[in-house]
């Protein structure tokens, strides 16, 4: 061979090494720096010159996950993982969790975290995730069994116009382009127009939940509602049941399965503030951001925003059949595969089993749809009988002001009720599915919620006589 030429081919293996070096050099910058887009092509390249490397496959399948292209990337991390890089780990772990795979998920978490305390390494991001891991396992075990009726794709900055409630359940205002939009707010004001929930920025610019209620000309400056404004943050889209307790509402915080989840709380008479929110689980929320929960009682028909697997600017509407009790799918019976569909709505005729209650239900859309109200006759919001002669209707039916009073809290008081009726029902259900140890533990809550129910109900059948007599004299 020409002596050149050896040294030609010598300098070029040379410069295309140190080139490659270089390459690899700024690709890790990048990766580094979150300049995932510019880092990926250069790592798939590497990957596929040399398949079994490790970290390139890491980087390359975290490129991936990072850049919206998950299961394009999963294998490479999990060949990753079973090469022992340690976040490869926590990569994979995201990538189940999104996938709703959480057992798999808190697998690979825990091996991850192993590794970080075998190294001496700061576990505590690793903890919070696992947090959030094991809250989607649990929420995964009681999706609620609900009937959506449709779902249609809208634009999300005008998604309010999609929901067709009836002017008995409120009204809703939206301000700004969307939830994540930092100015944005949802205003609720009520069916008597005197009542008023909104979001706004509190001095930190953080956005809380405030109410605000109708004097003669103007609205009253705003209040901050009491408990549930605590550990949440960016709350929002406020929406007051009709039965004047129970309130929905929209937040991000540690208690969200990802982005915004919807929260449900009541109010504590006594206390002059809500309980604790509960989360809603599954399939109003997910891993993306899920909103603006309304009800309207007269349609039977219920609205909740998702921009789960949507893209950019765009917002799916579910409309479902609100269920009077909370009901759950049995996760044994039901099986892993189908119970994470039925959490994530990926095809919502496996909810529809009651052909006639959808049938109602699409009829019930198509008119609150196409006359742009939901009924002209006035709605009966309640049916109290006062006698053989009288049956009201309506607050305003009323003639003793002291009579109207105690209906309200009546009405609280059966709402209370029913959340004790189905924590005693759910405790009973536990009860039975429990070995003899835990039975013996669990007696005394059930013996006191039974005589908690019992004393309600006598204390409500008192006050319904009383409201009788009152309206008779």
């Amino acid at each position: 061979m020409d002596f050149k030429k050896i040294i030609t081919a010598i300098a070029l293996l040379i410069f295309s090494v140190g080139a490659g070096a270089q390459t690899l050099t700024q690709a890790k910058k990048w990766f580094t720096e979150g300049e995932f887009e510019k880092a990926k092509p250069v790592f798939k390249k590497l990957v596929k010159q040399s398949p079994s490397n490790a970290s390139y496959n890491f980087w390359y399948g975290a490129c991936c996950y990072e850049t919206g292209e998950m299961m394009e990337g999963l294998p490479y991390l999990e060949k990753s993982a079973a090469r022992k890089v340690i976040n490869a780990y926590l990569y994979v772990s995201k990538a189940y969790y999104d996938m709703y795979r959480y057992e798999d998920a808190i697998e690979n978490l825990e091996e991850h975290i192993y590794w970080l305390e075998k190294k001496n390494r700061d576990t505590a991001a690793a903890e919070e995730l696992m947090t959030k891991y094991r809250k989607g396992e649990r929420l995964i075990r009681s999706v609620e069994n609900i009937t959506v009726v449709d779902s249609f794709v809208v634009d999300k900055q005008n998604f309010l116009e999609a929901y067709k409630l009836g002017s008995q359940a409120g009204t809703l205002e939206i301000i700004g382009v969307n939830p994540e939009d930092s100015d944005m707010c949802v205003e609720f004001v009520n069916e008597m127009g005197d009542k008023k929930l909104l979001a706004a920025k509190d001095e930190n610019g953080n956005k809380k939940l405030y109410s605000s209620v109708k004097l003669i000309d103007k609205w009253s400056n705003p209040q901050r509602l009491r408990g549930i404004n605590g550990d949440m943050t960016e709350l929002n889209c406020p929406f007051l049941d009709s039965d004047g307790t129970t309130l929905y509402f929209s937040a991000k915080g540690e208690e969200s399965l990802g982005g915004y989840d919807i929260f449900v709380t009541r109010a504590d008479s006594e206390e002059n503030s809500y309980f604790k929110p509960d989360n809603m689980g599954y399939p109003f929320n997910s891993a993306y951001n899920d909103y603006m929960y309304a009800i309207d009682d007269y349609n039977n028909l219920g609205w909740f925003a998702s921009d789960r697997y949507q893209p950019e600017g765009k917002v799916c509407v579910y409309v479902f059949i609100p269920n009077e009790s909370k009901i759950t799918y049995d996760y044994d019976a039901m099986g892993q595969e189908k119970m994470i569909s039925l959490a994530k709505l990926d095809n919502i005729a496996m909810t529809q089993t009651d052909n006639d209650a959808v049938a109602k239900a699409r009829q019930s859309l198509a008119k609150v749809t196409y006359s742009g109200k939901s009924n002209n006759t006035p709605k009966a919001d309640f049916e109290f009988i006062v006698n053989d002669n009288w049956v009201y209707t309506s607050l305003n039916d009323f003639r003793n002001k002291e009579a109207k009073k105690m209906f309200q809290e009546v009405k609280k008081m059966k709402s209370d009720l029913k959340i004790l009726e189905d924590e005693l029902e759910e405790l009973r259900d536990r009860y039975s599915k429990s070995v003899e140890g835990e039975k013996k533990s669990m007696t005394p809550g059930i013996l006191d919620k039974e005589q908690r129910v019992e004393s309600l109900r006598t204390e409500i059948e008192g006050m319904t006589t009383k409201i009788r007599n009152l309206e008779l004299k």
